[in-house]
Formats: structure tokens, sequence, C-alpha cells
């Protein structure tokens, strides 16, 4: 019996998580397992992972193959390091980050606002202003003839 360490999809529709479980290589994928090793959630941000590393290390000890993605989250938990025996955090992966595309309605809007913008600046073309002179404030006169008030009375 060949024994693979696989991820199990629960969840309902269209919001998965998974359990990282031990089972055999011939039985489906949501079919019988042999044991739990972790959890999964990719849906959480950041990704939620929660993987027994003594567990985990038992199997691979044992001959249990990990499918590509458990190996990411092996790296990831650690659990990879001690099988290997390298030192911690030799092998760590970036855990994986979910990619949020924007909707095609919101894509073709942002288009939209984006195609007027670029017309408006093109059409206008920038009007060259005249420096204008400014007139001397004429203080000094007033002054002059504040004193010559003062003077007569």
């Amino acid at each position: 019996m060949t024994v693979r360490l696989r991820l199990m999809r629960m969840g309902k529709k269209k919001q998965p998580t998974y359990r990282v479980v031990a089972a055999d290589k011939r039985k489906a994928r949501n079919g019988k397992f042999i044991e739990v090793i972790g959890f999964y959630d990719p849906k959480q941000d950041p990704s939620v992972i929660e993987i027994e590393n003594e567990k985990a290390v038992h199997w691979l000890n044992n001959g249990a193959q990990p499918s590509e993605r458990v190996e990411k989250l092996l790296k990831i938990s650690g659990a990879w390091d001690d099988f290997k025996g390298l030192a911690e955090g030799t092998s760590v992966t970036e855990p994986p980050v979910a990619v949020v595309k924007p909707s095609r309605k919101a894509q073709e809007a942002a288009k939209s606002a984006e195609e007027p913008a670029a017309e408006e600046p093109v059409a206008e073309e920038p009007v060259a202003e005249e420096p204008v002179a400014e007139e001397p404030v004429a203080e000094e006169p007033v002054a002059e003839e504040e004193q010559a008030k003062e003077d007569k009375s």
C-alpha cells in the first residue's frame, strides 16, 4: 500500500477548506484516509496553515510521498526541514498569496474612466499667461501729506 500525503477538500461550494491527510494513493480524493495531519484554509487572508509536524515527519519517515501542494505547505510549516534534517527556516517558501482580480465590469469601468481623462489633456492646450506688471504703491506721498497737516496744526 502506497501512502500519500495530500489535500482532502472540505467546506461549502465556492468556499473550499482542506484537510491534509495520509491516504492510500489508490483511494479517491475525498475517499477513505488513514490519518488527519493538518488543516489548510486558502480563502483567509493570510492563508491558515495548521500542520502537526510530528505526524507529518512520522509519515514522511515511513515512506509517504507528499503531493506538490502539500510539500509546499510542509515547507511553510517547517515539517519539511525536520524531515530533511535541515536548519529551521532553510526551505521556507513564501505563503501563497491570493491575487484578487477585479471583475470584468470593474475593469471596463476603469478603462472607460481612463479614456476620457486621457483625451482631455490632449484637447486642451496650455495658454501662456503674460506677467502682469504691478504698479508701485504710493505710500510715501500719503505719509508726507499727513506730516504736512500735523505741522500746520
